[in-house]
């Protein structure tokens, strides 16, 4: 069972960026995806997340209206497209799967809850 993020890397304010999450040995379809960062000196904060099973999506409040995700079941790959991209949106990005959705959407983002994690990939917005 593995996750592999790609796609991070330097970019301006503004710009747009499309981060992936590749899993490997479990489909996707059958798990809760979502998306977490960690900037510097800062806790783990919840971006976004995917109900495989149902379709469902949900994004934090700093995101929502410029983040989203989307799928690719042929590839079993999750991605978060990020648009008009902010400084504070620099970060390490996860992505981390589960096995049970959340039961209401204030557990999108309980990080213990994940049994797969990504190693991250960086994201650095600059001013």
């Amino acid at each position: 069972m593995q996750l592999v993020e790609s796609g991070g890397g330097l970019v301006q304010l503004g710009d747009s960026l499309r981060l992936s999450c590749a899993a490997s040995g479990f489909i996707l379809d059958y798990y809760s995806i979502s998306w977490f960062r960690q900037a510097p000196v800062k806790e783990r904060e919840g971006v976004s997340g995917f109900n495989g099973r149902d379709g469902s999506s949900h994004y934090a409040d700093s995101v929502k209206g410029r983040f989203t995700m989307s799928t690719d079941n042929v590839k079993n790959t999750v991605y978060l497209i990020m648009h008009s991209l902010k400084p504070e949106a620099t970060a390490i990005y996860y992505c981390a799967a589960k096995r049970y959705a959340p039961t209401d959407d204030t557990k999108w983002y309980i990080a213990y809850e994940y049994d797969y994690w990504g190693q991250g990939t960086q994201v650095t917005v600059s001013s």
